[in-house]
């Protein structure tokens, strides 16, 4: 039976401002058998309405329900249902509009927090055997029935399917507290990483969003409850970027990594000349590349590169190392349209002479597949990042010095995408025209290389300066 009670008492309209003192909502509170609550509306009058039919039905008499804070009249009643459950039925409606990588993120999350929402302990398989059945298998929709579980995985489902809590606990301000707990902790104890921190918690969220469309919750309290998650840093770690020097010795190192090294040398020069993402780097196909033509040497007769020929490269996808459990094809990697793109949508890059060095010589060497993709691995298959990578590792120790292979410096591959908006920022390319470039918007880019940005002021005092001499 629902505990209800007539010990109510409403609060004054709280404005909630921001940084510029512009206010940004309005909040509601009230007291229910000495349970604060509140209630927050981004239109004044909204806020006022709410207001008033809580102080009518208390003038009323009529009762309050604990529970949800509001009037019996106005508490819908809310569906029970297992916190296994609703996380089985979530990652269902998520899953045919989600990339791979969101997929894996989802069921990572969920792993996460699952461990505050048992209903007991008895019977509880041990930790392992639990994350490896969440998160193998019962959050992801393609394995979560198949006949290939192990028997440890079977028995594990089966507990959890009984004795989880319902999602209703989750309107309790502790138990959200223990869960977002879990998504700032590691495994072995120590705090998340805050990018880490920030994407789980905005999949909560989303979770929260859901149950209360399901009618699992009246509302998504996360929000309301005061809790400062890690600072996430988003600007760029400059100790990351190589100089063009350093970058031309790793690409030369990359070269002589065998067996793989001679086909990664363009592959790698992609994402240093034109700033492409490893996965749109690796879904490069010949029909995406402009490259200028060859000019005959009147001396000698032989064909050559154009002085200063510039090419252009038109990205239209990016192919995201998934893992085949998580993609909807099966395969290792999932063709997608490109990231912060519409799909269809292209997004064109210089491709500078150097490039077009690289590219030419890979095509002699490597020719392109029959489907026009000029990077793959060795037996003709796609080029998994292990290869890739290994083959990076290798090349940062043989062409850095010890102090610099043990520094950040170029530590992933991605770092050349990095080095690549640093070269352009700091040759006076304007940031709307290397936001367009490199993909992403100039208010991202200003964020991530305000440090970059930062180190251009003395240059800039003094183009400045040359213009009011004049």
């Amino acid at each position: 039976m629902t505990e209800t009670t007539y010990d109510v008492r409403v609060w004054k309209i709280q404005n909630r401002k921001n940084a510029k003192g512009k206010v940004t909502s309005y909040r509601v509170r009230w007291e229910v058998g000495g349970q604060d609550r509140s209630d927050s509306f981004k239109n004044k009058a909204q806020a006022e309405s709410f207001r008033s039919d809580l102080v009518s039905a208390a003038r009323k008499g009529e009762a309050f329900r604990v529970d949800t804070g509001l009037p019996v009249s106005m508490s819908r009643t809310v569906e029970e249902m297992s916190w296994f459950d609703f996380a089985c039925a979530y990652v269902d409606m998520k899953w045919p509009e989600q990339s791979g990588n969101s997929r894996k993120g989802i069921a990572e999350t969920l792993t996460t927090v699952t461990p505050a929402l048992l209903a007991t302990e008895r019977g509880k398989p041990d930790d392992r055997t639990l994350r490896d059945a969440l998160f193998g298998w019962a959050f992801n929709r393609d394995r979560r029935d198949t006949v290939e579980q192990p028997q440890r995985v079977r028995a594990a489902l089966k507990w959890l399917a009984s004795h989880t809590k319902p999602v209703s606990v989750l309107a309790e301000p502790a138990v959200l507290r223990e869960v977002l707990g879990l998504i700032a902790t590691r495994l072995d104890g120590k705090p998340s990483a805050a990018s880490v921190v920030s994407r789980k918690r905005a999949v909560l969220h989303n979770a929260l969003d859901y149950a209360v469309e399901r009618g699992l919750l009246d509302c998504n309290r996360l929000p309301e409850l005061k809790w400062s998650p890690p600072k996430n840093v988003q600007a760029l770690d400059k100790r990351t970027v190589v100089n063009h020097q350093q970058a031309l010795r790793l690409l030369e190192a990359v070269r002589s990594q065998g067996p793989s090294g001679p086909r990664l040398m363009a592959f790698f020069g992609v994402m240093y000349y034109a700033a492409a993402r490893p996965g749109e780097a690796v879904n490069l196909h010949r029909q995406d590349v402009t490259l200028p033509s060859l000019v005959r040497n009147s001396q000698t007769g032989e064909w050559e590169e154009p002085p200063n020929g510039w090419g252009e490269l038109l990205l239209s996808e990016s192919a995201p190392e998934t893992g085949a459990r998580w993609s909807s094809t099966g395969r290792r990697r999932d063709r997608r349209q490109l990231k912060h793109r519409g799909k269809g949508d292209t997004r064109p890059v210089p491709c500078p002479p150097p490039l077009v060095r690289l590219l030419r010589e890979h095509m002699w060497a490597f020719p392109p597949k029959p489907s026009g993709q000029l990077f793959y691995g060795l037996r003709g298959g796609e080029l998994s990042q292990s290869t890739y990578g290994h083959a990076w590792e290798r090349a940062r120790k043989a062409a850095l010095t010890p102090a610099e292979f043990a520094s950040p410096l170029a530590k992933r591959p991605y770092d050349l995408r990095h080095a690549a908006v640093s070269t352009w920022l700091a040759a006076g390319v304007p940031p709307t025209q290397v936001a367009e470039w490199a993909g992403h918007s100039v208010n991202v880019l200003l964020q991530i290389y305000a440090k970059v940005l930062t180190g251009q002021e003395e240059a800039s005092r003094r183009r400045i300066q040359e213009v009011l001499d004049e």
